[in-house]
């Protein structure tokens, strides 16, 4: 049996306390705030980059530098048959593509995934990944079952301010304004590789209810064959105060008992373009993987 290494970055969300106990490891995101260089985790908390957001500061997402990750790669390689490279989405960040060129040169040693998550459902690849790997399957098997099966997850969010929807060009001012004055909540949705528009509601009471109504449509259609919670995963999200995001938690708990509902911050990547305050749910299909060992 292969000894594999889960690698995957900080956008799932798993931090580096985490990791160590997890047992697979995690490369910081960079981030530029005002030209400085920090890497999520390592010298910038939650705390301080929402901070900085609520500064007006020049906040620019970046990528791990290719000599970074060959050198944990390098690292993990001298006691290990393989690595399984999750990282986020190749829609939403160049990262994978450079992990995927950097990985023609070590023989399929490293196995680099494309399945197109990110935050808890990026998190839920990596545990599908570690217990793959556990039951005995190799890192090139891992890799093709979460290819195969990247677009059964949905993440629907919807935002507190369309201020840095504007920013980030998704709004014009024009839409932004009357969207505010309107009170207009817009719901979105990450599936596979983008960032869309869902829906729009007017108010937060609205917003929340959409969202839960679609991942309700989601089980009941793409998801028909994969029911309850010993088949689903639901997830809960947030960018912003922990403490504020519980009711969400308790809604959803509500909406869908029976589910054990995780909870955990958004990426700060997915943040950047949504500002603090946001909420959102996902839905997942749970892999049942026979062991093979």
């Amino acid at each position: 049996m292969q000894k594999i290494a889960i690698v995957t970055d900080s956008n799932s969300g798993i931090t580096q306390a985490q990791s160590k106990q997890l047992g697979v490891w995690v490369l910081p995101m960079p981030f530029y705030i005002n030209d400085e260089l920090f890497l999520e985790d390592i010298t910038l908390t939650q705390e301080q980059f929402y901070d900085y957001l609520a500064q007006g500061a020049d906040v620019k997402t970046s990528q791990p530098a290719p000599g970074d990750v060959t050198e944990l790669w390098d690292t993990l390689l001298k006691d290990h048959d393989a690595v399984v490279h999750i990282p986020m989405s190749s829609g939403l960040s160049s990262s994978c593509q450079t992990a995927q060129i950097l990985a023609d040169d070590y023989d399929g040693r490293v196995q680099v995934v494309n399945n197109q998550r990110i935050s808890v459902t990026q998190l839920q690849s990596v545990m599908d990944a570690k217990t793959m790997a556990e039951k005995g399957l190799t890192a090139a098997e891992i890799k093709e079952e979460l290819e195969r099966t990247k677009f059964d997850s949905d993440i629907y969010i919807t935002v507190d301010t369309l201020k840095y929807l504007k920013k980030g060009g998704r709004l014009t001012p024009a839409a932004a304004a009357i969207g505010t004055v309107l009170n207009l909540k817009p719901v979105l949705r990450i599936k596979g590789e983008k960032l869309d528009a869902f829906s729009k509601t007017r108010g937060w009471k609205a917003a929340k209810k959409a969202m839960i109504e679609a991942v309700r449509h989601t089980m009941d259609t793409d998801f028909a064959d994969s029911q309850g919670p010993e088949n689903l995963y639901v997830a809960a999200a947030y960018t912003g105060d922990a403490d504020s995001a519980q009711e969400w938690k308790g809604e959803l708990e509500e909406a869908f008992p029976g589910y054990e509902i995780y909870m955990a911050p958004l990426s700060l990547s997915v943040a950047c373009h949504i500002g603090p305050g946001a909420r959102a749910v996902t839905v997942t299909k749970l892999l049942h993987i026979r062991d093979r060992r």
